[in-house]
């Protein structure tokens, strides 16, 4: 099973350092938060990754080709016409396909433009801004089990985001803005799609949260998985900040690899 990483938006609302790279390329403990969501599904036995790139994407691109730069010893030998020695070699059992998907396309549009590289097959979907330590078998069983074409991991969190209404069933019924204090479930990413949900997006225009999952939950076709540990996105200074801290502390929730 492949998971796809949305990797490709401006990040405006982190501007204080995504006016430099891409959101997902911005460091937690010295590694962008994108390996950090990679690491928690290879936790998990996936390792076969689409990620949708967009803004400043070759600078994603520059990442992997370079990994094991940033994570083994070299020695630079200029005597010898500049030889190159690598240390204690470390890589991960990662296959990554990093795709262009435009630079103002929107969520749901950068979906469709991966389809060729997920086939006819169930696949994984979540945002590169935000870790969990959700536990991707039972999400995945759960979504199984209930024969629907799409599943989202829902968290309950005061913050101004858009919310669900989430029905005895698990069944997502509707969308609709947060009140103050209202304790209602986010979406929260961390997905499972099914190859159908491609057909409920038009093209490169098409908002994923506004349009494919509402006529999803619409037809009944969309359901929720209720995580009820911890989840972070990191859209600004202060999300960044607290990110940073637990992992500095060693208390990072997320950090499920050895």
């Amino acid at each position: 099973m492949k998971a796809v990483i949305l990797a490709g938006g401006f990040g405006t609302r982190f501007s204080e350092q995504s006016q430099f790279k891409p959101k997902p390329m911005i460091e937690i403990g010295g590694m962008p938060i994108l390996w950090h969501i990679m690491k928690c599904y290879s936790h998990f036995g996936i390792n076969d990754f689409v990620i949708c790139a967009g803004y400043k994407q070759y600078m994603i691109k520059q990442w992997f080709g370079d990994y094991f730069l940033y994570t083994s010893d070299v020695t630079f030998d200029f005597r010898q016409g500049n030889k190159m020695t690598i240390h204690n070699r470390h890589s991960e059992p990662w296959t990554v396909t990093v795709v262009d998907t435009g630079l103002n396309t929107m969520t749901g549009g950068r979906v469709k433009r991966i389809q060729p590289y997920v086939g006819n097959e169930t696949f994984l979907l979540t945002y590169g801004d935000g870790v969990c330590d959700v536990n991707i078998e039972k999400l995945t069983s759960f979504h199984r089990s209930h024969g629907k074409l799409a599943t989202l991991t829902s968290v309950i969190l005061e913050q101004q985001k858009g919310i669900l209404d989430i029905g005895g069933d698990n069944a997502v019924h509707a969308f609709r803005e947060k009140n103050v204090n209202d304790g209602a479930p986010i979406n929260a990413g961390f997905m499972v799609l099914e190859p159908e949900v491609f057909d409920y997006i038009e093209g490169d225009q098409t908002v994923l949260e506004k349009e494919t999952l509402v006529k999803l939950a619409d037809e009944g076709q969309l359901m929720s998985y209720s995580h009820k540990g911890f989840w972070q996105c990191m859209d600004n200074k202060r999300e960044y900040d607290l990110l940073e801290k637990l992992w500095e502390t060693g208390k990072a929730p997320w950090k499920l690899w050895n």
